[in-house]
Order: C-alpha cells, then structure tokens, then sequence
C-alpha cells in the first residue's frame, strides 16, 4: 500500500520541477542583457527579492529549524543558484549606482539572513518554536513576493490586453501551488500552505482574466498590425513620391 508519506514526496518532487521552470523563466530577458550588454530599463528588485525568499526557504527547510523538509531545501536551494546567476549578470552589465544598489541589497539580504539563523538556532530551542519563527518571515517575504502578479493583473485590466501575462507562467504558476499546497496539507505545513495557497488563487485570478480579455487582446494586436501595414504602405508611397519629383527634376 503506498504511504502517505510516498505521496507527499512525488508530488514534492513533481512541485520541485513546477517551482524550476518557475525560476528559469527569466532565461530569455537575461540573454537579451547578455546580448546588448546592458541591462536597460530592466529592474534587478524582483530578482534580488527572489533570492531572499529562497534563502528563507532554505533555512526553513534544515534539519535543525524544520526536519523532513529535504525538498524543500533542493527546490530552494537551486533557486538560490538560479537567482545568484541573475543577479551576478545583473552586476556585470551595470554600473555606477545601479551596481552599488544592487550590491548593497545583496549585502544586506545575507546579513539579514545570517542575523535571523544565529538569532533562532541560539534563542529558539524547540523544532517548533525554530519552524514557526522561520515560517512567520517566510510567509511574509512570499506575500510581499505577490504585489509582482497583482501589478501585471491590474495592468491587465486597465489595458484589456493579455499580451504581457504569458498563459504558460500562469499554467505554470498554477501547477506549482497546487503541487505544494497538496505537499503541505498531507502532512499539514501551516507556513508552506498559505503562501502556496494564495499562489493558486492568483493563478486562478490570472487564467480567468486571460479567458476574459483573450479576444480583446488579439482584436488589440490585429489593430496595431493594420496601423503598422497603413504607416509601411504610407511610406512606400510618399517615397515613390519623392523618388518620382527628383527623377523629374533631373531630366
């Protein structure tokens, strides 16, 4: 008969790969900086910010703070490289005060960190008094983490255009809080159920306004095909225009 403990770490397993497709959906705006060798108008807050909340999760997650949690430390923990390789670019291809802000928040995300681990493991010495110090500052740093999908969602509405909220991120989105609030309620996780649980309702939220406004977007997108066509079509004839008079007056 399978355990319930079996099932809690497939579906763990299965949210590890949910939550990594997650991670690497930055890929391709960090290729383009790569590419440009700048990091334009992009902000590097929503990746520093991710780092911290994998470092969080990290800490939650050891044996000494919350036992049994290997997977939430693996997902996390490759988070941590993931986000430290964005970071990392983002040093390299700015500078001036844009380089130092980012440093400085760096520096003082792992003085945070370090300050809360020494703090719990020499003040809190219970698993769960450690757990629920630890947790409480998880949940928090993943709420705030949410203003991100609430900012893009708005946009959404005000616009009635879909096109900057991807349906595969909101798919995936979904998938991973289904995945770890399953893993949290099999054997209840309070910490690990909220932030994932409000994880699934937004990604909820987001799928129906993509149902809502997905035929005003492509109405939005033929429009500015057709002014795009008018505008070539304008130039392609004001050209000839032009081209016609000089060979005119030429001759």
């Amino acid at each position: 008969m399978v355990s319930q403990d079996m099932i809690r770490t497939v579906i763990g397993i299965i949210g590890n790969g949910t939550a990594l497709v997650l991670f690497l959906s930055p890929v391709p705006t960090f290729i383009r900086i790569w590419k440009k060798g700048s990091v334009e108008q992009y902000s590097p807050v929503p990746y520093v910010a991710t780092l911290l909340n994998c470092m969080m999760w990290v800490m939650y997650g050891l044996p000494l703070v919350h036992p049994h949690s290997m997977l939430v430390i693996t997902i996390n923990g490759t988070g941590m490289a993931i986000e430290l390789t964005y970071v990392t670019i983002f040093l390299l291809y700015s500078s001036g005060a844009a380089r130092r802000k980012v440093l400085l928040l760096v520096a003082a995300e792992i003085a945070f960190v370090g300050a809360v681990a020494a703090l719990v493991l020499t003040l809190a010495h219970t698993h769960e008094r450690r757990s629920m110090i630890v947790g409480i500052l998880c949940v928090l740093f993943c709420i705030g983490m949410y203003a991100a999908p609430l900012s893009v969602m708005k946009m959404v509405i005000q616009t009635k255009s879909v096109e900057y909220m991807p349906l595969f991120l909101s798919l995936a989105s979904l998938a991973n809080g289904i995945c770890w609030t399953a893993y949290a309620l099999i054997r209840f996780d309070l910490y690990i159920t909220i932030p994932n649980g409000l994880g699934v309702l937004f990604a909820v939220a987001q799928l129906i306004l993509y149902a809502i406004y997905y035929k005003s977007t492509q109405e939005i997108i033929e429009a500015r095909k057709r002014k795009a066509d008018q505008v070539a079509m304008t130039e392609i004839v004001v050209d000839g225009k032009t081209n016609n008079h000089a060979g005119a007056g030429h001759y």
